[in-house]
């Protein structure tokens, strides 16, 4: 059995997360990656979670289910267009109709109770407040926010474990997380950010995902190995 301290990392598929569980295999976690099937339209992301878990060495992978569909109000969630660079939008000015309400919230929620069971008190998140969509639970306060309420509404936090929330991407920006990910031997060919990816997952090519993210592989001076469907 290993002597290593665990930690539950979620993993979406996307290049944020896979860089996020490289980083704590690197600081000596044995990884729990936890994916979220919360009724979004990307579901191929999911496939590129298990192939990213798979690749960086998680020792276990579990995905759950929550139905935000059944709620809506989000372009991943709902018959809502999801935002392109030809409808006049400016990344970040506003907070976009991708927007999950309490997605963030939902999916660190389910990683806490997985962490309470296996007995971990680390967990990781990718979220990122620099080059990033304006979403409010992608911001330092909610996750210091979060941690407080981690340590007082579990059974192990009120019996003195002190949950930790890391989410080591909040101040890069993605030609930062692109060269962090490629010092640490991510595959990102492997990963699917689009909001609008085919079932192979594809990429479109035209979402705030899919700019941001050429956007951060050209800045740093790196090929793009995404997959696009056009």
């Amino acid at each position: 059995m290993s002597n290593k301290p665990k930690a539950v990392v979620l993993v979406s598929g996307g290049m944020d997360s896979a860089v996020v569980l490289a980083m704590a295999n690197a600081q000596g976690f044995d990884c729990a990656a936890l994916s979220v099937q919360y009724g979004q339209r990307h579901v191929s992301e999911l496939d590129a979670a298990r192939r990213v878990a798979n690749g960086l060495g998680a020792i276990e992978h579990k995905v759950v289910g929550i139905d935000l569909r059944s709620i809506g109000g989000s372009s991943l969630t709902a018959d809502i267009e999801v935002p392109t660079d030809d409808d006049g939008h400016v990344i970040g000015e506003s907070i976009p109709s991708t927007y999950v309400p309490a997605r963030n919230t939902l999916m660190l929620s389910a990683a806490l109770g997985w962490a309470e069971v296996l007995g971990a008190r680390d967990i990781f998140c990718g979220v990122n407040a620099v080059d990033y969509s304006g979403y409010p639970d992608c911001r330092p306060e909610f996750i210091a926010a979060f941690e407080a309420l981690a340590n007082v509404a579990t059974k192990a936090g009120v019996e003195g474990t002190r949950f930790k929330i890391h989410a080591p991407l909040m101040t890069l920006s993605k030609a930062d997380i692109a060269r962090e990910g490629v010092r640490l031997g991510v595959d990102f060919s492997q990963t699917v950010s689009c909001y609008k990816a085919d079932a192979q997952g594809r990429a479109c090519g035209h979402c705030d995902a899919c700019k941001l993210r050429a956007e951060g592989f050209a800045a740093a001076g790196i090929p793009d190995p995404t997959h696009y469907a056009i």
